[in-house]
């Protein structure tokens, strides 16, 4: 918390780099509300990107870097719903939130969350209350464009909207050499939207000058 508003106040940083938990403990836990509370205090910007699970290790393990390739969407999508399901983004909602990786797996089964508790509401806590539904929490949150073709960047602009995305390399490591290619490729974004993702919502979310 408080290297947060030394980077933010005294090194002009816009925001941190965080991972998608703690030791195993998932942010949504009450004891990190002073770190949320800070962040949207100072309007700084939180990139979430995973880790990895270790405790999946054995799972994952064998052939095709499935620790990487599965585990790290999977963890940033355990992540957000943590943030939503448990109220974190009511108690917080002027947080400034981006998710690596198109935000993992959530964009592409998100209607499933709204049915959860009607189906299983003894798997539900009754004390929270959510404002809103929760597909409705992935307009409050910001996504990178490191989806890799047109046709998963439409669904997840369909999903959570064109101004809630912004390019994304993951840089230094070479999953997308050619960042903004299937950006260009996505016909059903017109170029303002098009624009929006390869810099003008990051100008925005950061407060830089256009």
């Amino acid at each position: 918390m408080q290297q947060l508003e030394k980077a933010v106040k005294e090194q002009g940083l816009r925001g941190a780099a965080i991972g998608a938990s703690v030791l195993g403990d998932n942010f949504s836990d009450a004891k990190y509300h002073p770190v949320w509370a800070k962040a949207e205090e100072l309007g700084a910007v939180l990139f979430i990107h995973p880790l990895g699970i270790p405790e999946l290790a054995k799972r994952l393990a064998g052939n095709g870097w499935l620790a990487n390739t599965i585990g790290n969407p999977l963890e940033t999508t355990i992540a957000l719903q943590h943030l939503i399901f448990e109220g974190t983004l009511d108690r917080f909602p002027g947080l400034k939130v981006l998710a690596a990786h198109g935000g993992g797996y959530l964009a592409s089964y998100a209607p499933r969350d709204d049915h959860a508790c009607l189906v299983a509401p003894n798997f539900c806590n009754a004390e929270i209350q959510l404002k809103k539904k929760p597909t409705e929490y992935l307009n409050q949150l910001h996504f990178d464009a490191l989806v890799f073709t047109p046709e998963a960047l439409r669904h997840l602009v369909a999903q959570v909207g064109a101004s809630q995305i912004m390019l994304g390399s993951d840089h230094p490591f070479p999953w997308e050499q050619h960042p903004v290619d299937h950006i260009f490729a996505t016909t059903t974004l017109g170029d303002l939207e098009k624009i929006a993702i390869l810099g003008g919502n990051a100008t925005r979310l950061l407060g830089l000058k256009a």
